[in-house]
């Protein structure tokens, strides 16, 4: 099957388009290599000829709501127009377990905004909304780094690789649309300042750590099980005990 992927040259379009050709799916990357600009639309039609299913991996940087807002609607729109015009059956986007449950930054605005013009779009589309991934904590502790001390809030989640979301990408990408979101957790929860604590390790890092929800870079809205996933989630296969095993990168 021939598949576009938008985002192909970032950490999970990458993945993805590694897991078609294993698959033996044939990959068409949305990148600006060739010739592709998603904000606007700039050679998308051409590209998506002869294209069954398209998966939407994008993560634009973004400073503020407003921005974010518009960064996923607009590639979102674009993509949605130029599947139509070319024929393409299916639209998989990626997004993220527990969406709705925290107003959240500036990127859960973003995906919140995309998910709307991905419902309200003419192309048959599916969602799959993935929990965090392995390294999320540690990403937490390097960004609250204050005085040699790094806070981090004692969230539980369930977090997941990033192959496995792409191989959970690629598999829902080949099938029917669901016009639905289903979400993919990793196989096991997990406490977040414990997680920080062990992959610093694992890396080497020697970084004081303190658990705080109100002084943490995410706020007091991110406590508790708020980021766990839907109870009917999809389980992948990968645990961070796996992934701490395998180095921590």
């Amino acid at each position: 099957m021939r598949i576009a992927v938008a985002g192909g040259t970032g950490r999970i379009g990458r993945l993805v388009v590694t897991e078609l050709a294993r698959e033996g799916h044939e990959a068409v990357s949305l990148s600006r290599g060739e010739g592709i600009d998603l904000l606007t639309g700039v050679g998308l039609r051409q590209r998506l000829e002869g294209v069954g299913a398209v998966i939407d991996a994008t993560n634009p940087p973004v400073a503020d709501i407003a921005e974010a807002e518009h960064a996923f609607a607009t590639i979102t729109r674009n993509l949605l127009t130029a599947e139509a015009e070319a024929g393409v059956g299916h639209h998989v986007a990626l997004s993220i377990a527990a969406l709705d449950a925290v107003a959240g930054n500036p990127h859960y605005y973003g995906k919140r905004a995309q998910e709307r013009e991905v419902i309200a779009g003419a192309v048959p589309f599916t969602i799959v909304r993935a929990t965090q991934f392995h390294d999320f904590p540690a990403m937490i502790a390097e960004w609250t780094v204050v005085d040699g001390e790094a806070i981090v809030p004692p969230l539980l989640l369930q977090p997941i690789a990033p192959a496995d979301v792409a191989a959970a990408l690629v598999a829902t990408a080949a099938t029917a649309p669901l016009s639905a979101s289903f979400d993919i957790a990793g196989p096991r929860t997990e406490d977040a300042v414990d997680m920080a604590r062990r992959t610093l390790a694992v890396r080497g890092q020697d970084l004081p750590l303190r658990a705080a929800w109100r002084d943490a870079a995410l706020g007091v809205e991110f406590a508790g099980e708020v980021l766990l996933p839907a109870p009917d989630a999809r389980v992948a296969p990968t645990s961070f005990d796996d992934w701490l095993a395998a180095g921590a990168d």
